[in-house]
């Protein structure tokens, strides 16, 4: 790519001052004489905690110390296979990627957001033979790795606020976040969110089975879907046609978990029940018959309506369809549970339905959910799966390289599906590496990875990145964790009074409802704008807001995301308020090219802190004289970062 890549033509056509950088008569080009340093700065307008110093609230579970030599015994032997499938094909390998081009696309994929100034700094100017190893594993201990990946299986798992409307998911998207977080292995939090019972507060792995509450089916689709790869969900109307599963196949696998409750469990002590019929029903009924005009309030109803949720199993069998219209069995037959291949682990044989199907769907033996996960961590740090579509395999399906999906499936079971240990063996290679190529997916062609693929940044890692320009601490803000919650809304319905029901409501009220959970947003807010790592901000957001423009989905549907480019990407880089929010007095960039020396020194901290990258001598000149024809030194600086913002270098992953 052209390291220039449209920054001349850009420039010349952008002759709008940048406000705030003209608010300072001469900007920061010249050295300031000492009358000038009593002068005061113009008033920041950004919020006073993303001004003040970074303070992350999380413990990370860091890589492994002694696993290093490890990793690298793995990466070779990564490259070893894709080199023999080069080689066989005729193909070479790309040159391996300068560091520049390595730190910013590490920080990228690791970390979703570019590095700092100072970052950049310390990185490119380290002569240590190990430096780009002990950044990656520096990069995977952070707050921003557990970040960057949340936001990965936010979009995987369609996590959401409120995925029915008395359902709060808030507690559940705290709980992946802790997965991550402990970097627990991904068999174990699989297996748990498909066999938890109880609240969502108590037991927020529970949120898996309330997200497709209600839609029994559809959750046994998409359950295979995320973790096995595969789409059955054709199969629950007819058989699949373009692929084996019966209908009758689909109904066996479902059956496992025919006997899921979602609604409050019956009391253990029916003597302690306060009054009869449904509890929710019976609170609220007693609150609107004292209400002023019969009106009660949304928080009451809300925490009583939520509370109303509650994960169990109980015996059950699941029956056909009455339209069933095939001749291996009858409408309304009882179906008993069978597995779509292999068999239920012996170590399972005794539990409940619903913990043989979990067990099997998470077994070691099961080649579909190493594969699976296998695929999408490779997808997630090349830019491409070696079997596409991800979430579609077949029998018949192509696959860019066999032994390598082969090794890596068997490799994550062999680290005991830890999968910060695995990605660490992709980023080690010299394959994750080498410069990018320009690939379509949509082109037909199979791609056998000479290095990652060129690709845009997603919605989330353009948010983070204009964030690190613009404020100290993205991290002011954290998501309310599952405790938080359960000590805001927890009422047992079941011995609940309407005072009691009132008393909680009220602290939910002025915590986690809706105007008081706003209100505490607008501590963080610029223009509208909560000023915080895009793993923090509500979910999902409007149609409106910059991350939904940039492709982020809706998370109503799997991997909803679309890096499409639109017309209202462009607008928003132009001339959006997040673009504007970095050249704000008190920004990152603001202060950094304010207290540069002169004009090339400004420059050069532009480059570094938007591109990773000192400026070519071409961009130099180009840039100085931009600097020069401005009418203040200062609108020409700004000028320059808004027209590096508007370049593909800035917002593609190289």
């Amino acid at each position: 790519m052209n390291k220039l890549n449209g920054l001349i033509v850009i420039v010349v056509l952008c002759h709008t001052p940048l406000s705030v950088f003209a608010q300072r008569p001469g900007g920061a080009a010249k050295p300031k004489p000492q009358a000038a340093a009593a002068a005061k700065p113009p008033q920041s307008k950004l919020p006073a905690p993303v001004r003040e110093a970074l303070s992350v609230q999380m413990e990370v579970a860091p890589v492994n110390a002694s696993g290093r030599s490890d990793a690298a015994v793995s990466a070779g032997e990564i490259d070893f296979l894709v080199e023999a499938k080069l080689r066989d094909l005729g193909l070479q390998p790309n040159r391996i990627a300068s560091d520049e081009v390595f730190l910013r696309r590490v920080y990228l994929d690791v970390v979703g957001r570019i590095p700092g100034l100072k970052e950049t700094k310390k990185f490119l100017e380290s002569t240590e033979p190990q430096k780009r190893e002990d950044l990656i594993d520096e990069l995977l201990s952070s707050p921003d790795y557990v970040s960057n990946f949340y936001n990965f299986w936010a979009d995987t798992l369609r996590l959401v606020q409120y995925p029915q409307a008395n359902i709060v998911g808030e507690p559940y998207m705290a709980y992946v976040k802790d997965q991550i977080r402990q970097n627990r292995p991904y068999d174990q939090w699989v297996y748990e969110m498909l066999t938890a019972d109880g609240k969502l507060w108590d037991n927020p792995a529970t949120g898996f089975q309330l997200r497709d509450e209600g839609m029994p089916l559809p959750y046994v689709d998409n359950t295979v879907r995320v973790f096995l790869g595969t789409q059955i969900g054709c199969a629950q109307c007819h058989d699949h046609p373009f692929d084996s599963w019966s209908q009758y196949q689909f109904y066996q696998l479902a059956a496992f978990t025919a006997g899921t409750r979602t609604r409050l469990k019956p009391p253990a002590n029916p003597a302690t029940v306060k009054g009869k019929g449904n509890p929710a029903n019976r609170l609220i009924e007693e609150a609107r018959a004292v209400a002023p005009g019969g009106n009660v309030s949304g928080e009451y109803q809300r925490v009583v309506r939520a509370n109303s949720y509650e994960v169990y199993e109980v015996p059950a069998t699941l029956r056909l369809p009455h339209d069933y219209a095939y001749a291996d069995a009858k409408p309304k037959d009882v179906v008993k549970p069978q597995v779509l291949w292999g068999k239920v682990p012996e170590t399972a044989s005794g539990g409940t339905p619903r913990e043989q199907f979990a067990a099997w769907l998470t077994s070691r033996d099961n080649e579909r959910f190493k594969r699976t996960i296998a695929n999408r961590m490779w997808k997630r740090m090349l830019g491409i799966g070696l079997i596409e579509p991800i979430d579609d395999f077949r029998d018949d399906s192509d696959c860019a390289n066999e032994k390598l999906l082969r090794f890596l499936s068997d490799n994550v079971v062999r680290m005991d599906f830890d999968l910060k240990e695995f990605v660490r063996t992709i980023l080690y290679s010299k394959t994750y590496q080498r410069e990018a190529s320009d690939y379509q997916l949509t082109s037909g062609e199979m791609y056998f990875f000479p290095g990652p693929v060129l690709r845009r940044m997603t919605a989330e890692q353009v948010w983070d990145s204009i964030l690190t320009l613009a404020v100290n601490n993205p991290w002011a803000f954290q998501r309310p964790s599952a405790a938080d919650f359960k000590e805001a809304i927890d009422l047992d319905l079941h011995t609940a009074t309407m005072a009691d029901a009132q008393q909680v409501s009220q602290k939910f009220a002025s915590t986690y409802h809706q105007p008081a959970y706003r209100k505490l947003l607008n501590q963080f807010s610029y223009q509208g704008n909560i000023l915080c790592r895009s793993s923090e901000l509500p979910s999902p957001l409007p149609p409106e807001h910059f991350l939904r423009q940039f492709g982020q989905g809706n998370r109503e549907t799997i991997n909803g995301q679309d890096d499409s480019a639109t017309v209202p990407q462009i607008l928003a880089m132009f001339n959006g308020p997040i673009t504007h929010v970095m050249l704000e007095s008190g920004s990152v960039i603001y202060d950094n090219v304010m207290n540069a020396a002169n004009p090339r020194d400004a420059v050069d901290t532009i480059f570094l802190s938007t591109l990773s990258r000192m400026p070519s001598n071409d961009d130099r000149r180009e840039a100085l004289r931009e600097v020069q024809r401005a009418e203040r030194p200062a609108v020409g600086l700004g000028n320059v970062i808004w027209a590096l913002l508007n370049t593909r270098e800035f917002l593609f992953v190289q």
